[in-house]
């Protein structure tokens, strides 16, 4: 089974077997096999977050926060730990809402994503507060930003690579505002939060956002008190017919200004690839279910590579489908955050695909038996060709059981890996990842 969430099964606990199960320990293993060359330029953590639940749960979401995480340098594998992310509410149980209404924000599996900036590496996950981790992963406590968050964080912030400014939102409150923006700057201060106006609590997993603008999308996937109360466990929200979907748009330069509103089709969006600025018109390439959760929290929709363009002047907004594919987790090379890039690579049913977004074709790198989870981009020193570089993924084994870190070359994606670092013990199919050069 792929993990792409669009190949997923749309009931049932599958996230309970086979590669999708969790794992019992914590490890600390040193000095890793390595079959073939690990580039010497490659220096830092490869981290990967996911679901590890120490107990049954009624969905794949809802599983604890784990982190896998490999330190390479000088051509060698150091180091490998699989760590849980120890929040508040992981330690000691208490719900999500405080008894006056109000969230408790530090209740997280904070098992979504995990992200660097200004010197702090964070776990996060959408409901709640940021956990810190440090550089051997272990938790450290829940970030607010010095006192001055009070929403939770998206699991999908954005970093602009020529400010370094972090741009994220929070959503989730059963109050309006549902949903406020947020920016810290390059050192780590947070300077904005600001409401977002939206007519219910929608599901804002992502957005976008270009050199001067960003998008946050509206869409029809909203939340259900009836499923919250009557199906405890499973994801409180569904597909609502009449709320529409749309996208809004808000300048960088006036952070507290409006927010401009354009209808698209209904959809959802879990995913952003990336957005730029092209003359008067914004481009996001994102993938889009035609819908999500009508009836269920399964999944049971298949996600395809999409672009709109958005015209600032005219108001208009032209849609197209880029292929036929299914395809979850697209990333760039996170230099061109913001900015035109050439390569979206995302995880398909069986393989990894690299889309080539100025000329619409797609190479493929198929691991076998294997199966690949989200790949990240790491650049050579120097350059900023986005073929000089690698991309790194955790690849399952099935015949095995078991995991490696695969090292592919991005001037050569269909060849072999680079090299293949194998791991100690079987890495769970999960979300999202990043490095964090040394």
């Amino acid at each position: 089974m792929a993990t792409t969430e669009s190949a997923l099964p749309a009931t049932g606990d599958f996230f309970l077997r086979g590669n999708y199960a969790p794992v019992a320990d914590e490890l600390t293993e040193y000095n890793l096999p390595v079959r073939g060359v690990i580039p010497p330029e490659i220096d830092g953590w490869y981290l990967r977050n996911g679901p590890n639940p120490r107990q049954d749960t009624a969905h794949w979401f809802m599983g604890d926060g784990m982190i896998h995480g490999v330190r390479i340098e000088g051509g060698a594998a150091k180091w490998y730990r699989n760590r849980w992310v120890r929040t508040d509410s992981f330690i000691e149980d208490f719900p999500l809402y405080n008894r006056d209404g109000t969230r408790n924000l530090r209740a997280a599996t904070s098992n979504t994503h995990v992200v660097n900036h200004a010197g702090k590496t964070l776990a996060l996950v959408e409901s709640s507060f940021p956990y810190e981790i440090s550089d051997e992963l272990e938790t450290l406590g829940a970030y607010d930003f010095g006192g001055k968050l009070a929403n939770s964080m998206t699991a999908h912030p954005k970093i602009c690579p020529t400010s370094g400014e972090m741009h994220f939102f929070g959503y989730g409150s059963l109050v309006e505002p549902y949903v406020s923006y947020h920016r810290v700057d390059a050192h780590g201060e947070l300077t904005i939060n600001r409401p977002v106006d939206v007519k219910a609590h929608t599901m804002m997993h992502d957005f976008a956002m270009t050199a001067g603008h960003v998008v946050f999308m509206d869409l029809p996937v909203v939340f259900d008190l009836n499923v919250a109360i009557n199906q405890p466990g499973d994801m409180p929200y569904r597909w609502s017919e009449g709320h529409g979907a749309r996208f809004g748009v808000l300048r960088r330069d006036d952070p507290f200004g409006e927010i401009r509103w354009f209808e698209i089709d209904p959809c959802y969006v879990f995913h952003v690839a990336n957005a730029y600025e092209d003359a008067n018109s914004i481009v996001l390439q994102a993938a889009r279910y035609p819908e999500l959760w009508r009836d269920s929290g399964g999944f049971d929709q298949q996600a395809v590579l999409w672009e709109w363009r958005i015209d600032l002047r005219t108001g208009v907004v032209g849609e197209r489908q880029l292929d036929d594919r299914a395809v979850e987790f697209p990333r760039i090379d996170d230099r061109l955050a913001g900015l035109p890039a050439r390569y979206s690579v995302s995880v398909g049913d069986s393989d990894l695909v690299r889309h080539d977004l100025s000329t619409g074709a797609a190479q493929t790198h198929s691991f076998g038996p294997g199966v690949s989870g989200e790949a990240v981009f790491v650049p050579a020193a120097g350059q900023a060709d986005e073929s000089s570089g690698w991309y790194l993924s955790f690849v399952y084994d099935p015949q095995r059981d078991g995991s490696d870190l695969v090292i592919l070359d991005a001037s050569d994606f269909s060849g072999a890996p680079v090299a293949t670092i194998a791991l100690p013990q079987r890495v769970p199919f999960g979300f999202h990842g990043n490095w964090i050069g040394a």
